[in-house]
């Protein structure tokens, strides 16, 4: 017998409000949710300032900056024998101290996780329902519009860059593509509506009995 969900990750487009649903679930299942949160233990973790941390988060280092970093691991150029790097906080610790995050709360179980390659940390593991939001360009644009008025004129290009950043970080942090299809059991097209969108999960996960029945006692 399948084990019941406990673990539900979001992964989301900039500017679907896949963040919004993911808080809006997790209030209705009664679940931890973890976005910014993942973001602050990480930071707690490398003994660093949360804020300084989330400059971090869902990015790559520039690519000189990584292609110094293989150098400094390469004998040949490192100044000591580990190359001194082990408590740097970039974004390729970030990512590993969120992975443990992840790890961890998917261990303790009930809560909605958001973003930061959770699917991926949590692939082929049981009791786990990942979700991708998505949303048209025309909807993505208008909230964008609102959102920033001043760089209104940019909308297009600042979605596509945000989401082509998390794109790269999945790619290589899990070598994983970060919407295809395979990593995900439903795609929501947030257009739909957040509370057609919860009902949706809770019917594919089962879930919505257990609250009904939460609700009855």
């Amino acid at each position: 017998m399948q084990k019941p969900v406990r673990v539900i990750t979001v992964e989301r487009e900039f500017g679907s409000h896949g963040g919004e649903f993911a808080h809006d679930l997790a209030h209705r299942l009664g679940w931890r949710l973890l976005d910014s949160e993942l973001v602050a233990g990480a930071a707690r973790k490398a003994g660093v300032d949360p804020k300084a941390a989330a400059r971090f988060d869902e990015r790559l280092d520039p690519w000189y900056y990584r292609y110094g970093k293989f150098l400094w691991h390469d004998p040949l150029y490192a100044p000591t024998p580990s190359g001194g790097t082990e408590q740097i906080f970039d974004s390729e610790r970030m990512l590993s101290l969120i992975r443990d995050e992840i790890l961890a709360a998917a261990q303790a179980g009930n809560c909605v996780i958001v973003g930061r390659g959770a699917a991926c940390a949590l692939v082929g593991q049981p009791a786990c329902f990942h979700v991708f939001v998505y949303a048209t360009m025309k909807a993505k644009r208008e909230w964008y519009m609102k959102t920033f008025p001043e760089q209104a004129g940019h909308a297009d290009a600042h979605l596509a860059a945000f989401d082509k950043k998390r794109a790269a970080m999945i790619k290589k942090f899990y070598l994983q593509d970060w919407c295809a299809r395979g990593l995900y059991h439903m795609l929501l097209n947030s257009c739909i509506g957040r509370e057609a969108m919860i009902e949706a999960v809770e019917g594919a996960t089962g879930l919505r009995t257990q609250v009904g029945q939460s609700a009855a006692r």
